[in-house]
């Protein structure tokens, strides 16, 4: 199954590149999903799914198939299996950049293989929840980068009547990751029935919001 498409960035092009494959940076962006680790250029990840007061994770893993920086184009696959069934999804992620004035536009093709019962859920609403999560990463994405490119406001240095001693700062303690809030596909499919299949596309649905790495991770649905 071929999927689709595509968002702007409010960067010019080369700082969309930087920013896009810093997985670490656009992961809390990334609907329902969380980065648990990244070794070179592979990573693994979950994907939180909700539906109605049932909530299930999925776990999966991908990698960077391809990286082009002079024709700004990233391919990613990945792949996952619903702990409770025998269905698997597999995808491979193609996300291409382009300079759009000051800002980037992306475009992602999404080549997507279920199977089991999600492989009877229709293209169409495939096509249109995963446009709608990566509405919401891109919405997030162009928040984040707004905050970053706003600087703090100054502050008073504090008088003080002799310079303090050097100290060596103690070493940064690596964060843990930050588990995401659930997809809700009720909400976005508008059914029951409808969510309860989509949720067999979970993988492959973050995979077309993820659009880059993060796409990947969540092909641990």
């Amino acid at each position: 199954m071929r999927l689709d498409h595509s968002f702007t960035v409010p960067v010019p092009v080369e700082k969309a590149w930087e920013v896009l494959l810093d997985l670490p940076r656009i992961a809390p962006c990334m609907p329902g999903a969380t980065l648990t680790g990244v070794d070179g250029d592979t990573f693994t990840g979950t994907v939180k799914v909700k539906l109605g007061p049932i909530s299930l994770t999925y776990q999966g893993k991908g990698r960077f198939a391809e990286r082009d920086e002079a024709g700004r184009r990233v391919v990613i696959e990945a792949s996952g299996k619903d702990a409770r069934s025998a269905g698997t999804a597999a995808a491979t992620v193609t996300a291409v950049l382009a300079a759009d004035g000051d800002a980037t536009r992306v475009d992602v093709g999404t080549d997507l293989t279920v199977t089991g019962r999600p492989a009877q859920f229709g293209r169409g609403m495939i096509a249109d929840v995963g446009g709608k999560l990566i509405g919401q990463f891109a919405d997030c994405l162009a928040r984040t980068l707004a905050e970053e490119r706003t600087p703090p406001a100054a502050a008073e240095p504090a008088a003080t009547a002799e310079p303090a001693a050097a100290t060596l700062p103690a070493p940064a303690a690596q964060p843990a990751p930050v588990p995401a809030e659930p997809i809700d596909l009720l909400k976005l499919t508008g059914s029951t029935a409808a969510g309860r299949r989509m949720a067999g596309y979970a993988v492959g649905l973050v995979a077309l919001g993820a659009l880059t790495w993060v796409i990947v991770r969540w092909l641990s649905s």
